[in-house]
């Protein structure tokens, strides 16, 4: 660390700069500690880069890539801001060294460390793979070591395969000595580049030295493309999988998962050295590599002692400047005092930069590190204890927009809350990914039952609420709150611990009648029942059939399975002369076709449907068919919401975009706990009687105010169906259906 120059911000975004970190041809990196306390390692990038307008779109969309990537071994993404006069990057502060640092201060590192380390980060990589991104500049000086394992860092360069690099098209992009033969030639590169690279550190922590030796750049990138790679000192039972890894032919080496299952299967204690092998189908080396390092094999001479030395320096860092220049100030919802209230009390250094330190090590490690800061979070007599809430999420299968939009979401809200003054405890988060797989779900719902201090959990997270995972956590009496889900094939069980927050599908229909009653009055209405999707069809159709419709004709047309059956149906239109048409189905596909058959057809009167039929293939099949149809949903756009505008800048400053669908309600979700929570403490109830607590509480969130009948146990639908109508091929927010 350096100190601060003259010609340094003291302020960037709401980051406020402490250090510098290290400086380069794009621009400088500082350590700088949140308005919470965290400290972050901040990249701003020189002005003279970000004139150009090029420059700015491909580091918006890089940055965006960069936040989405999760995961135990990599650092995740705080916030960046693109539109500013220089662009930054906020990524979490590690205070450990890098492996090259290590390996130059003390050789190499023992075969069994070197197969640990390798699993991890390879483990790491595959995550970012899964993403659809690659890294492209694995090498020792970006990855990290922390007390419970390595952190790959410096996704400033990551992007989807093919996107441009932020150098000029077809410069080499990447550190010699470290990058594939495909990037030392500038030629295409994919995820194949990154296992060549993680080759190339493995052997660099095995023998202290890289692969294809030191010198000019020149040299060791012919070496690279041109010859093989000295192996020699490579620990025998390592050497067939690095031989693999640093194969010339990118088509020929492993995969990062690959890698990491090889590397775990012959881990003291995996199941690859003596032990059971697959479980219920899957493979347990997945598991083994995401959790910390095991003590004997990370018991790195020197490495707690240098961590706690940077720790230490970064707390003798003198405070900086109280007034720094303004900027934008962000403000989460109910983050003032009360009235009356004292203004927060300013934390006393030591204690904010000691937690942020502490902080970033173990938060980037995933659920062990959330562990391992609940323990230290039993400090001197009047600390307040900390509340843990478990979030099941899909983040790295078909569902993981909609998982990472819940936990960005939750994490917002547990940073305000924590950010209150009166509060009787604090919130931590344990985030467990299921990727979409029903057998991973039931293990990760054992998971969070197991841990005592989970006190509820918010997910499932995927579009359907399965019945076996419900029974599961009902089994262990954990409180789960679903944001997401419009489907469930559990049945309903007042005994269950379970609290939906938004109404089913098959509850949005009332809204579609409340349209065409009040908003745009229609006479003749010909209801479309999509038998390719009977059970939602039906219930859609019977809000329709149900309701008393003074003075208005329903005409009921079927239509069928197949392809044929869109143009009887909007000829049907035509010939009841029908002001309305309500599409009863779920598939956006087939609506899109419906769609063009009564555009065809001339029909211009209102167009209706469910929320599940409005999705990209819609839109796409649709085309211009698509503008004019309204569809009722259960989730809100914040970023349009008046109430959450203080939640959608403090998302866009943190994350570098606008809150995705269901980050919203998932802040709101948070919050139902934390006020249950805070209720169930004051009546001295436990875990178990934070569900009925639940039930009886109403919560002001931003997206809406959540509250319960005490009959049903079920969440009242008061503004909670919101419509959008599509308008130039994409759906705009009109508000909730009682507004419209």
């Amino acid at each position: 660390m350096r100190p601060l120059t003259s010609q340094d911000p003291r302020a960037v975004g709401p980051y406020r700069t402490l250090a510098r970190l290290g400086a380069g041809g794009m621009g400088v990196v500082y350590l700088a500690r949140s308005a919470g306390g965290a400290l972050a390692a901040v990249k701003v990038i020189r002005a003279e880069h970000a004139a150009d307008p090029r420059f700015r779109a491909r580091f918006r969309r890089e940055a965006e890539a960069a936040g989405r990537i999760t995961g135990p071994w990599v650092v995740p993404v705080l916030g960046a801001d693109s539109e500013a006069r220089e662009p930054w990057l906020a990524t979490a502060f590690v205070p450990g060294p890098s492996l090259g640092e290590a390996v130059g201060a003390r050789g190499a590192l023992p075969a069994a460390t070197v197969r640990a380390l390798g699993a991890r980060l390879a483990a790491a990589l595959a995550t970012v793979h899964a993403g659809g991104l690659i890294h492209r500049d694995v090498k020792p000086g970006n990855i990290l070591l922390a007390l419970d394992g390595p952190r790959l860092i410096d996704f400033g360069i990551a992007r989807h395969p093919g996107a441009t690099a932020l150098t000029a098209t077809d410069a080499v992009l990447g550190t010699p000595g470290y990058l594939a033969p495909e990037q030392a030639s500038a030629g295409p590169v994919g995820p194949a580049c990154d296992v060549f690279s993680l080759g190339c550190v493995l052997v660099y922590a095995a023998t202290g030295r890289p692969p294809f030796g030191a010198g000019g750049a020149a040299g060791v990138l012919f070496r690279t493309v041109h010859e093989e790679p000295d192996l020699d000192g490579v620990p025998p039972a390592l050497l067939p999988l690095v031989t693999a890894c640093l194969t010339k032919t990118p088509d020929a080496r492993p995969t990062a998962g690959e890698v990491r299952d090889r590397l775990m299967g012959g881990a003291p204690g995996s199941p690859g050295a003596g032990g059971a092998g697959a479980v219920g189908g899957r493979d347990p080396r997945e598991a083994l590599a995401r959790e910390p390092m095991p003590p004997a094999l990370w018991a790195l001479p020197g490495l707690p002692a240098l961590i706690a030395e940077r720790s230490a320096a970064a707390l003798a860092l003198p405070d900086p400047d109280p007034n720094p220049a303004p900027g934008p100030q962000v403000l989460l919802p109910d983050a003032t005092p009360p009235d009356g209230a004292p203004p927060t009390p300013t934390p006393t250094r030591r204690r904010l930069l000691t937690a942020g330190a502490v902080g970033a090590v173990l938060l980037a490690g995933g659920s062990a590190a959330v562990w391992n800061t609940t323990r230290r979070r039993t400090g001197p007599s009047g600390a307040l204890p900390t509340r843990t809430i478990g979030l099941h999420a899909d983040l790295t299968g078909p569902g993981r927009a909609t998982g990472l939009a819940h936990r960005r979401g939750a994490e917002l809200a547990v940073a305000d809350h924590n950010s209150r003054t009166g509060q009787a405890f604090r919130l931590a988060l344990r985030i467990e990914d299921d990727a979409g797989e029903a057998a991973r779900a039931l293990r990760v719902a054992d998971q969070l039952v197991a841990d005592s201090r989970v006190m509820a959990v918010l997910g499932p997270t995927g579009d359907v609420l399965p019945e076996d995972v419900v029974l599961r956590y009902g089994k262990g009496r954990l409180t789960t709150v679903v944001v997401a889900a419009g489907v469930t094939t559990a049945d309903s069980h007042a005994n269950l611990p379970l609290c939906v927050t938004r109404p089913y599908d098959r509850n949005l229909g009332p809204a579609l009648v409340s349209y065409l009653v009040h908003s745009r009055p229609a006479g003749r209405i010909l209801l479309v029942q999509d038998a390719a999707d009977p059970e939602r069809g039906w219930q859609l159709g019977s809000s329709f059939r149900d309701a008393t419709l003074t003075g208005v004709t329903l005409t009921e047309h079927p239509l069928p399975e197949g392809e044929s059956g869109f143009g009887p149906a909007a000829r049907r239109a035509t010939a009841v002369r029908a002001d309305a048409v309500v599409y009863a189905g779920g598939s956006p596909s087939r609506a899109a076709r419906l769609a063009a058959a009564l555009a065809a057809e001339g029909f211009t009167g209102t167009r209706v449907g469910a929320g599940p039929a409005l999705g990209p293939a819609f839109l796409r099949g649709a085309g211009r068919a698509a503008d004019g149809w309204v569809f009722a949903e259960a989730y809100a756009d914040a970023a349009v919401l008046p109430s959450a505008e203080g939640f959608t800048a403090a998302h866009r400053r943190r994350f570098g975009a606008p809150p995705a669908t269901w980050a919203a309600e998932a802040y709101d979700g948070v919050g139902l706990i934390a006020r249950a929570a805070a209720a169930t403490s004051a009546g001295g109830e436990g875990r178990e009687g934070l569900a009925q607590r639940l039930v009886r509480t109403e919560h002001p969130g931003i997206v809406r105010t959540l509250a319960f009948s005490p009959s049903t146990r079920r969440v009242r639908y008061e503004n909670g169906i919101f419509l959008y109508r599509v308008e130039r091929g994409r759906p705009r927010f009109l508000g909730p259906y009682g507004e419209v």
